[in-house]
């Protein structure tokens, strides 16, 4: 499949320089907001079909992709900071918050401290919902154990991707050329653990960090749309449950024979999903 890629554009997001890419014309801004190790190259297959309605924006979260790495006082709370910063750049007041896994915890954080600037929000196996989380990520809280696991290598790359999919030939030789770049730039793996490690230790995700979202679900009255694939091995599917049961209206697609990125693995009946999700009326 032949992809037209947008062009890189940058913007400063306070004292990050950000790589992002823009699509379509349409009058609601729709911001997708990858996952931990991913960038905006993960939406490849979105990024046209959703932009035929909506003005669609793709940053690459601070440390991810070509943006700038953030410094060692970065922690997943500032990401919340980043997003405000990033929309506040492009003077964008509001806006479609579609975000997956890490990227999903950053929109609900968002949506949770910034509501009146939040249109809709899509959540996709995302962060946030409970400390169950793939058995990698734990061992790679480890010390030397997780600078082991994270040493950039071709073979470790197209492991990290496959684990998060159901059907491993979508994991292609592109895919693993684009990520093996962006892993092997100086500074990658330390920013990578260090940021793990402030989420995630042996047990699962740190309850410091999801505290303040469990807490404030119920208070959610943004559209929500929840998403899972059925066979997510790095958040399981319980997580999807919970969400729909906490957050008040919430709707819940879940993704037959399907992973961790339902968007990238089954993008046409994604892209469908969510251009029906945004079209209804809240």
């Amino acid at each position: 499949m032949h992809i037209e890629f947008p062009q890189d554009e940058y913007i400063r997001a306070g004292s990050i320089n950000t790589r992002y890419w823009t699509f379509g014309e349409g009058e609601t801004k729709v911001i997708l907001i990858h996952g931990l190790g991913a960038s905006a190259d993960i939406w490849m297959y979105n990024i046209h079909a959703l932009s035929e309605k909506y003005k669609i924006y793709v940053p690459d979260l601070a440390g991810f992709g070509r943006s700038d790495i953030p410094d060692a006082s970065f922690t997943p709370v500032h990401y919340v900071r980043f997003m405000h910063d990033f929309l506040d750049a492009l003077k964008i007041d509001r806006a479609v918050l579609i975000g997956q896994s890490l990227g999903g915890g950053v929109a609900l954080q968002y949506t949770i401290r910034f509501p009146q600037k939040v249109e809709k929000l899509v959540l996709i196996d995302n962060a946030g919902f409970g400390s169950d989380v793939i058995w990698t990520l734990r061992l790679m809280s480890l010390p030397a154990l997780g600078e082991l696991m994270s040493f950039p290598t071709r073979m470790g790359v197209k492991l990290f991707f496959q684990l998060a999919v159901r059907n491993p030939a979508v994991i292609t030789e592109h895919i693993v050329d684009i990520y093996y770049e962006h892993f092997s730039r100086p500074g990658q793996q330390a920013f990578m653990l260090r940021l793990i490690r402030s989420m995630i230790d042996f047990h699962g995700a740190r309850q410091e960090v999801l505290s303040e979202v469990l807490e404030n679900l119920p208070d959610i009255t943004t559209p929500t749309l929840i998403v899972w694939g059925e066979h997510d091995r790095v958040f399981p599917l319980t997580h999807a449950y919970y969400g729909t049961e906490n957050i008040p209206g919430a709707a819940l697609h879940i993704f037959p024979d399907c992973g961790h990125i339902p968007f990238f693995e089954q993008p046409d009946a994604f892209n469908t999903l969510v251009r029906e999700f945004l079209h209804s009326t809240p």
